[in-house]
């Protein structure tokens, strides 16, 4: 029992841990109350990529734009360090080009950039663009508050699976 015991304390300090979604800023893909596993474990090999839906201590700016920052936020990588980001006309353009999102809940209200992303940064936006406080409120995100992605989702069981 103690084996079983100290290898699940261990998985959960450096591999996986449990996570519930608690706002609707990544909805339609990530909805209030989805319970998810995040991985700890892939970001300390590789660099987070585009597309890939993170988990992040709020840096300074996020927490300064906040009443109440919350512990972990979660947002999806739109572009890289070194790449032009811009958001008009509803979409996101990244190096010219625009990007296809069909994960996006409604095309975004806003214009930002065009901007090049920072070394160690990245520009990441909720899939609820409208109703998220993410790159385009805050500014990019030092690459070095990710905590890890979101790798499953377990509950509901109607939804589990990669988000």
């Amino acid at each position: 029992m103690g084996v079983v015991l100290g290898g699940a304390v261990l998985l959960r300090a450096f591999a996986v841990r449990p996570l519930r979604v608690i706002s609707d800023s990544m909805a339609p893909t990530l909805r209030v109350g989805d319970r998810l596993v995040m991985d700890l474990w892939t970001y300390r090999f590789e660099a987070p990529e585009a597309g890939d839906i993170v988990v992040f201590e709020p840096p300074p700016a996020l927490a300064r734009s906040v009443a109440e920052p919350p512990r972990h936020s979660i947002k999806r990588v739109v572009a890289l360090p070194g790449q032009v980001v811009q958001v008009r006309d509803g979409q996101v353009w990244v190096d010219g080009q625009a990007r296809h999102e069909p994960y996006v809940a409604e095309p975004a209200g806003y214009t930002w950039g065009p901007e090049r992303v920072p070394e160690g940064e990245l520009f990441v936006l909720g899939d609820n663009r409208n109703a998220s406080a993410d790159s385009h409120a805050w500014g990019f995100l030092p690459a070095r508050y990710v905590t890890g992605r979101a790798w499953v989702r377990f509950w509901p069981p109607e939804r589990a699976g990669r988000p």
